[in-house]
């Protein structure tokens, strides 16, 4: 039997891998050149089920309304005549509520446990490198009011079960060394001990290097068109070097899921926000050396966490445009890989510097549209495999989609 999926992200391509174990040809189609070149990209790297919730959550609502004048905004909303742009933004909007976001949180909490567990399970049959840090997350206060905030907030992890503790200045510092060099005070931290980190394009690149090796066909710069159906059934795909088909498929296409599956009737609630992560090359830091206290570290202010990788810092916003701003907005361009850093970025290299005793770093700021979704909730797996984008904290519950989707295809047991 013969499986197809569409996507060599990081879902798409460890779907390959439990689709494999399982004893099935397995054919990849990509419309990049090589795989995990567009989302799973340059996201920041955070494996963070402690820090799991969704956007959609009270308060949210009037927070982005304040922030939509103010001078560096970081959210910038461009109203479009585009009927599934409202609808996602009314979706947002009713999940707002406290009873659903604790329905939600709850849902993305599971959801991201379960994935941590299936990504040690894949870690251990391939052995992959891709700078794992097991070092924890710390999120850091500047404010006595931060803290405060923190320390309510704090209740919720407890009532999840998820290990934590406020921390101090002395203790901030005795988990992330190179925050002695900040030039700015400290009031204290949020620190998440079990929550990792680690670099999802190298994690996905090597995965398709190995699967490759191991008899996974790839077909990169294919671009899938459309896909064809005979009553409920699948039984191929239109692409740009002519028409594939298979057996069985797995749909794990992105934003573009949305796109071409509507045609069939099949709504994914997804909709494309611009987003861009931040690499800064470290000239300090020699090959093969490791970070001794690899944990991410993050403010207070601002979804941008930071993740030490062998030579280099790593910052990202979950959804921004090259200046630093969320953009809510219709889009399916190809990831720009590369981009000339805008003003935002080269403020955020300025900080970096004075901040975390950096020297010049040669920044690379890719940008691309993240896929978001009104609220977290699983999509489960379905006609053929339709297999949607996780949103945010993708890279944390992402490996939760995978093996299910490949029992969708094939019954299996589920990781443990």
């Amino acid at each position: 039997m013969r499986v197809m999926v569409l996507g060599a992200g990081v879902i798409g391509t460890s779907c390959a891998h439990y689709l494999l174990k399982s004893g099935y040809d397995v054919l990849v189609l990509d419309r990049q050149g090589g795989p995990a070149l567009e989302t799973s990209f340059a996201n920041a790297g955070g494996i963070c089920p402690g820090f799991a919730g969704p956007w959609s959550a009270p308060g949210m609502p009037a927070k982005v309304a304040r922030q939509l004048f103010t001078r560096h905004a970081p959210v910038v909303l461009r109203p479009r005549l585009d009927p599934y742009q409202w609808r996602w933004l009314l979706r947002f909007l009713r999940n707002c509520t406290p009873e659903r976001f604790t329905r939600n949180k709850a849902r993305m909490q599971r959801i991201a446990h379960y994935s941590k567990a299936c990504l040690k399970e894949l870690m251990a049959d391939t052995g992959i490198v891709f700078d794992h840090g097991t070092g924890g997350v710390l999120q850091v206060f500047r404010t006595e009011e931060e803290l405060a905030a923190a320390e309510r907030s704090a209740r919720a992890l407890a009532e999840f079960g998820v290990a934590h503790s406020i921390v101090g200045p002395q203790d901030v510092m005795a988990i992330e060394p190179a925050l002695h060099a900040a030039t700015v005070r400290l009031a204290g931290g949020l620190h998440l001990p079990d929550d990792e980190s680690g670099d999802c394009h190298k994690f996905t690149v090597a995965l398709a290097d190995l699967l490759s090796r191991r008899g996974v066909g790839f077909r990169f710069d294919t671009n899938v068109q459309r896909l064809l159906f005979e009553g409920d059934r699948m039984t191929g795909v239109i692409t740009n070097q002519g028409t594939l088909d298979a057996d069985a498929y797995v749909v794990a296409l992105g934003n573009e899921a949305a796109r071409v599956l509507r045609p069939l009737g099949i709504d994914l609630p997804i909709y494309p926000v611009k987003g861009y992560s931040v690499t800064l090359d470290d000239p300090s830091v020699r090959p093969g050396d490791r970070p001794a206290h690899p944990a991410g570290v993050f403010p207070a202010r601002g979804a941008r966490p930071r993740r030490r990788c062998r030579g280099c810092k790593r910052m990202g916003r979950a959804a921004s445009d090259d200046a630093g701003r969320a953009a809510v907005s219709r889009g399916h361009e190809v990831h720009q890989r590369v981009s000339q850093p805008g003003p935002g970025v080269e403020r955020l290299d300025t900080s970096l510097r004075l901040r975390a005793g950096g020297g010049r770093h040669r920044v690379r700021a890719p940008s691309g549209y993240r896929s978001r979704r009104p609220r977290r909730r699983s999509i489960a797996p379905a006609v053929d495999v339709p297999h949607a984008p996780q949103g945010r904290a993708g890279y944390t519950v992402s490996h939760a989609s995978q093996e299910p989707a490949a029992s969708a295809v094939v019954p299996s047991t589920p990781c443990q």
